[in-house]
């Protein structure tokens, strides 16, 4: 069985809805706390794909998480080895800095379900399947598209999508996120980003109750052609 390893920096971000597709392509799924692994001794090329979940910090935080530069060291080596790599939110944000783009704080926070705008190169490829569904947004920072990718989606305030090749791919949004219980604790633990973004906890309840799903849905459909397609 062929295995994956997902990174996660806090347990309430998981793999959640990616999981089905994952398993279903025939990977035994194990996970790591990157701030409790010593990320600098785990041996980031022997994973059939490595998947590096979201987190309340940023990139540029390693003053407070210092374990973040070796976060990033690690996943250089795999990127530079071209191994399957999927980032979402903080995760695509290790992965732009771990190619060398600029990763920095936008212009505001988005916090919500809202659609994607596809390029070109996010129609033609596994993120057609989002087209027109609204899925989880929930970050205040952003990223320059690294030299070598393609953007792949954007918002009107961000990027959201890149993927160089075939086995890199790096997710800003939660499409991940619409069907799990751990969502309670976003609303609970972010009370104060929410009320920046004018929104209520609430709304979000309701909006995740009746979005949620069908962007569950799309994601996975996503994941599993991203998956089928890995060189």
């Amino acid at each position: 069985m062929k295995r994956a390893l997902v990174i996660r920096h806090v347990d309430h971000e998981g793999i959640a809805g990616y999981r089905e597709p994952v398993e279903a392509a025939g990977y035994e799924i194990e996970r790591v706390a990157a701030h409790h692994a010593g990320c600098a001794k785990l041996d980031i090329l022997a994973p059939d794909l490595v998947v590096v979940m979201g987190g309340p910090m940023g990139v540029y935080d390693n003053d407070r998480f210092p374990w973040l530069d070796d976060e990033i060291a690690v996943l250089r080596r795999r990127i530079a080895a071209d191994r399957p790599t999927l980032g979402v939110c903080l995760g695509s944000q290790l992965i732009a800095a771990a190619m060398g783009a600029r990763v920095r704080k936008g212009p505001a926070r988005e916090i919500g379900f809202a659609p994607l705008t596809l390029t070109a190169a996010g129609t033609a490829g596994p993120l057609r399947h989002l087209a027109g569904t609204d899925v989880l947004h929930w970050h205040g920072d952003t990223f320059d598209i690294p030299a070598g990718a393609d953007l792949l989606a954007t918002t009107p305030l961000y990027a959201q999508a890149f993927a160089r090749g075939r086995n890199l791919l790096a997710l800003q949004f939660h499409a991940e996120m619409g069907e799990d219980e751990r969502f309670d604790h976003w609303l609970t633990n972010d009370a104060a980003d929410i009320a920046e973004v004018g929104k209520t906890p609430d709304a979000l309840r309701a909006d995740h109750d009746r979005l949620g799903p069908p962007a569950v849905a799309a994601g996975r459909a996503m994941i599993a052609d991203w998956l089928a397609g890995l060189s």
